[in-house]
């Protein structure tokens, strides 16, 4: 198994000075259990990045974008991971959310299925069982998606279940659809083989920016340059994973217990093309385009309506990232 990279690697991408006061103890809540797509923050945190810019950072496990985007934007947690069409779903509920940095600038959702339960497209849907758990960014957002493909948004019923079972559930028949990331397209795969079905959103005509780095709108205002440090050394744990992932996953596995090495490899190859577009390989890694914005608010607008209507320019912020770190498409295989 490969381990750490070269120092050389280590030493380009530099940290922001060590400041004179004490670190501070901050929360991330992620959107799910540890994978290979939060590997960039245990990688910086090993690293000793974010200490060394005054930042003490643990890592919570999450329940889901509906729960992490509600927890940020309630105070609970300075910053979280969420998908961002569900992130402006909670704002328009009240929640004081702004994304800084988008990780996914292409959807990840995408439901899977198997050909032998009688599914043969998303018209199929109807009258079927989905697997997802109640804070699963793919439930929160499915009345825009059935709209948007035609169906009825109630023809389906949901099972709960847990990110985890997912498989299971298909496999055991307890749900004849489940809704889950592309990152773990591979998985299925190999369990499925040629059975397995699935349609990402972006075939739909549907690609709202999936998962990004929120913070808490009150905790920005008062602590922008702090945010702007987080911020900064996540796009530089991003970069330094995208050039070279075995320290990366390292970290990950030393801090995160039953996880897969060559699994989360895999999953590493999916995440490096969810995470490429035209912005964040020319703009920045992790850019957020204003106009993307707008369609992704007037998505959820039209199919899911909005409580209390916002300006979309307020939910979101370009002003932290660091110019100077873009997306190398070049890492991804063909």
């Amino acid at each position: 198994m490969k381990r750490w990279g070269t120092m050389g690697l280590v030493l380009a991408f530099v940290v922001p000075a060590i400041p004179a006061h004490a670190a501070e103890a901050v929360n991330l809540v992620l959107n799910w259990t540890p994978t290979a797509d939060h590997s960039p923050f245990y990688y910086a945190k090993a690293q000793g990045w974010y200490e060394k810019a005054g930042i003490d950072l643990t890592i919570e496990t999450g329940k889901g974008s509906g729960v992490s985007a509600l927890k940020v934007g309630s105070g609970g947690s300075p910053f979280g991971i969420a998908d961002l069409a569900t992130m402006l779903v909670a704002r328009g509920k009240g929640a004081d959310d702004v994304a800084v940095m988008s990780i996914y600038a292409n959807t990840g959702q995408t439901f899977y299925w198997l050909k032998t339960y009688g599914v043969n497209g998303v018209k199929d849907f109807p009258g079927h069982k989905i697997g997802n758990p109640p804070g699963d960014a793919s439930r929160v957002m499915w009345p825009a998606f059935a709209k948007a493909v035609g169906i009825a948004p109630d023809s389906v019923n949901f099972v709960n279940i847990g990110p985890t079972a997912k498989i299971a559930a298909l496999k055991t028949h307890a749900v004849d659809i489940i809704s889950d990331f592309y990152n773990e397209h591979d998985l299925k795969l190999k369990e499925f083989g040629s059975d397995l079905a699935f349609l990402n959103w972006k075939d739909m005509g549907l690609n709202p920016y999936g998962n990004s780095l929120i913070v808490n709108g009150e905790f920005l205002k008062k602590n922008p340059r702090f945010a702007q440090d987080f911020v900064k050394i996540t796009q530089k744990a991003f970069a330094a994973c995208v050039a070279n992932v075995d320290p990366c996953l390292k970290a990950l596995l030393d801090q995160v217990s039953g996880l897969d090495e060559q699994v989360q490899r895999n999953q590493w190859e999916r995440i490096k093309y969810l995470m490429t577009d035209e912005f964040t390989t020319t703009k920045a890694l992790g850019w957020i385009d204003g106009e993307r914005m707008k369609k992704d608010y007037d998505l959820v607008q039209t199919y899911l309506g909005m409580e209390k209507p916002f300006p979309v320019e307020n939910a979101f912020t370009i002003k932290m990232l660091d110019t100077s770190i873009k997306m190398d498409a070049s890492k991804m295989k063909p």
